[in-house]
């Protein structure tokens, strides 16, 4: 069943967060040889990557084992403030220490082909996953965020990505900013071994109260099952002051 933990306050959050995330590395390193993650995007790592490069989460994790994936892209190049690539390398892979640079596969949604890109991206997953067949990846973490829509990843509300059950990486069109995105897809998503969905504010009230109570429409109620966890504070539980 999917738990969902309420925790007062942002900062609350964010450690709870940083500190599943170094777990499941250690975890996954001690088990595996490597711990293969699915970045965030969105403003919310940006409050829980300092609590990662706090020198006790740091130091207890071997970087080199770590292999950094994204789970969806604003289609603008790599240095514009906006890329979540971006915001991750220079808030935290940058910091880290003995991280290999053939582990970190960035989505190339900037291309002037976005759908091609996004073939080439599933390519590359399934070189990094040895992938045989149809099978999706399994990630050993897949952080995600959800918008007031209730979209995650890039998968909004009414988008034609919702129904793709093949392709593991599609561009899915936004129309409420007129743009492509790039991203992973339910299959992939749902094949997690871990997945930590990290919810703040009260803007996000209303579509955590509909899920919560059973809603189905909404994209973010898919995240669902024992091995997810959503991560919220007392705002989107609806529960501040």
């Amino acid at each position: 069943m999917t738990r969902f933990t309420v925790l007062d306050t942002p900062p609350e959050v964010c450690e709870a967060t940083a500190d599943r995330f170094v777990a499941a590395a250690r975890d996954a390193i001690d088990e595996r040889g490597i711990f293969r993650v699915s970045l965030s995007g969105g403003s919310a790592p940006k409050s829980v990557y300092p609590f990662i490069l706090e020198p006790e989460r740091l130091d207890s994790v071997d970087w080199s084992r770590v292999e950094f994936f994204w789970g969806d892209e604003r289609s603008v190049p790599p240095d514009h403030p906006e890329s979540n690539f971006g915001v991750a390398y220079q808030m935290f892979i940058s910091h880290l220490p003995r991280v290999r640079p053939d582990r970190i596969h960035r989505m190339p949604a900037e291309a002037p082909d976005i759908h091609a890109a996004a073939l080439t991206y599933e390519s590359e997953l399934r070189l990094a996953f040895d992938a045989r067949g149809d099978e999706p990846p399994a990630f050993d973490f897949m952080w995600l965020g959800m918008g007031p829509d209730g979209h995650t990843a890039s998968l909004f509300p009414d988008s034609k990505a919702l129904d793709e059950t093949e392709r593991w990486v599609v561009a899915n069109w936004w129309p409420h900013m007129e743009t492509w995105r790039m991203t992973l897809t339910f299959p992939v998503l749902l094949a997690a071994r871990l997945t930590i969905m990290e919810v703040m504010g009260a803007n996000k009230a209303e579509a955590v109260r509909r899920i919560r109570d059973g809603d189905t429409d909404l994209p973010a109620s898919r995240i669902a099952g024992d091995h997810v966890e959503w991560i919220i504070d007392a705002a989107a539980a609806g529960e501040a002051d």
